[in-house]
C-alpha cells in the first residue's frame, strides 16, 4: 500500500511540474502571436523554413548581441569624433565667444531669462557631455546635433534680431548646418544598419526561442504520454483492488447513465468501447449488457458517472428550461432500454 501511494504522490508532483511548463510554452506563444514579425529585405524564406535552419541557441543569440552592440557603439564613436571635428570649426569661430559657456542670467540682470527659455544651453556643457564616462554622455549624434542648435536657438529667440548675439548666433548656425549635411549621409547610413542588425537579431532570438519551446512541447507531450501510462497503470491496480460491483450495483449505474448530458453519454459510451473492441458506440442504437463488461469498465464508469453527475449538478442552475426539457425527453427515450442489466441504450442524434 505504501509503495502505491509513493507512486501516486511521484505522479501528483510530476503533473504539477508538467502543468507550469505547459502555462510557460501558452504564455510564449501567446506573446509571439501578438507581436509583429520584422522580415529582412531580401528574404525569401519563411518563417518555417528559417526556423528549421535555425540552429543556434539562445545563448549564443545573446553573445551575437553582445558583439553587435559592441561594434555598433564603436562605430558611433567614430561618428562623434568626426562631430567634434565639426564642433570644433565652429567654437574656434571668432563670433562663438558667448556661447562657449552658461549664459550669467544674474551678472547680465536677464531676469526673465528662464521664463523664455525653457532648457539654457551652451558649448562647454556639450563638451562635458560628450566627454562623460559613466553612461549620463550622449548616447548617439543626433543628440549632440539637437544641443548645437539649441544653443543658438536659445540666442535667436531671447535677443533681438537686429542684436549682434542674434546675428552671431543666426550666422554660426547656418554654418553648423552645412557642415552637418556634409557628416549626415554617414550618420543616416549607420542607422539604418543598426536598425536592420537589431531587427535582424531580433528575428534570430525569436526562432531560437520558439525552437527551444518547441523542443520543450515535444518533451512535454512525451512526458504526458509517460505520465498517462502511469496513470492507467495505478487505474488498473486501483480495480484490481475492488471488490466486484453487484447486479444491483450494476442496475443503479445503468439508471445513472440515463441521467448524464447528450455529450457524457457518449463518453461513457466510449470508454466502454475502449477495452471491447467488438462494441460499435457510435451506432443509432447499441446493445450495453452490464453483465458482460469487464470490472475494469465497470469500475472506470462508477467514476466517470459520478463526477460527471457531480458536474452536471452544479450547472444544472444555469441550464435554461428548453434545454432542460430536451435533455429530459431525450433521457426518457432511453431509460427503458438501460435500466436492466441488459438493455439498449439510444444515443441522443
Amino acid at each position: 500500500m505504501e509503495g502505491f501511494k509513493h507512486r501516486v504522490h511521484n505522479i501528483i508532483s510530476k503533473v504539477d511540474k508538467l502543468e507550469q511548463k505547459v502555462h510557460d510554452i501558452e504564455i510564449f506563444y501567446s506573446s509571439v502571436n501578438e507581436k509583429q514579425t520584422y522580415v529582412p529585405k531580401g528574404s525569401s524564406a519563411t518563417k518555417d523554413k528559417d526556423k528549421e535552419k535555425h540552429v543556434s541557441s539562445i545563448k549564443k543569440q545573446q553573445q551575437d548581441t553582445s558583439h553587435r552592440e559592441a561594434a555598433a557603439s564603436k562605430r558611433m564613436q567614430d561618428l562623434m569624433r568626426h562631430f567634434g571635428t565639426i564642433l570644433r570649426q565652429i567654437t574656434q569661430h571668432k563670433w562663438a565667444w558667448p556661447f562657449m559657456q552658461p549664459v550669467d542670467v544674474e551678472g547680465l540682470g536677464l531676469n526673465d531669462y528662464y521664463e523664455v527659455i525653457d532648457k539654457p544651453m551652451d558649448f562647454s556643457t556639450i563638451k562635458n557631455q560628450m566627454e562623460a564616462k559613466d553612461g549620463a554622455g550622449y548616447k548617439n549624434v543626433r543628440e549632440i546635433c539637437a544641443d548645437v542648435r539649441l544653443v543658438f536657438k536659445n540666442a535667436m529667440k531671447y535677443n533681438d534680431e537686429k542684436s549682434d548675439v542674434h546675428v552671431m548666433a543666426k550666422t554660426l548656425l547656418v554654418k553648423f548646418e552645412e557642415k552637418w549635411l556634409q557628416l549626415l549621409p554617414k550618420v543616416t547610413e549607420e542607422e539604418e544598419r543598426r536598425e536592420e542588425e537589431e531587427a535582424e537579431a531580433q528575428l534570430a532570438m525569436q526562432l531560437a526561442q520558439e525552437a527551444a519551446h518547441a523542443k520543450m512541447a515535444r518533451d512535454l507531450s512525451n512526458e504526458l504520454y509517460e505520465v498517462d501510462m502511469h496513470l492507467e497503470e495505478l487505474r488498473e491496480m486501483v480495480v484490481r483492488r475492488c471488490r466486484k460491483l453487484s447486479t444491483e450495483e450494476k442496475r443503479k449505474l445503468g439508471v445513472a447513465l440515463t441521467r448524464l448530458s447528450p455529450e457524457d453519454l457518449g463518453k461513457a459510451l466510449a470508454i466502454v468501447a475502449e477495452n471491447n473492441p467488438s462494441f460499435q458506440s457510435n451506432v443509432e442504437e447499441v446493445d450495453l449488457d452490464m453483465d458482460a463488461q469487464s470490472e475494469s469498465t465497470l469500475w472506470r464508469l462508477k467514476f466517470f458517472v459520478k463526477e460527471a453527475l457531480e458536474v452536471q449538478a452544479k450547472n444544472s442552475g444555469t441550464m435554461d428550461g428548453n434545454e432542460k426539457h430536451n435533455n429530459n425527453k431525450r433521457k426518457r427515450e432511453i431509460c427503458d432500454a438501460i435500466a436492466k442489466t441488459s438493455k439498449k441504450t439510444k444515443k441522443p442524434t
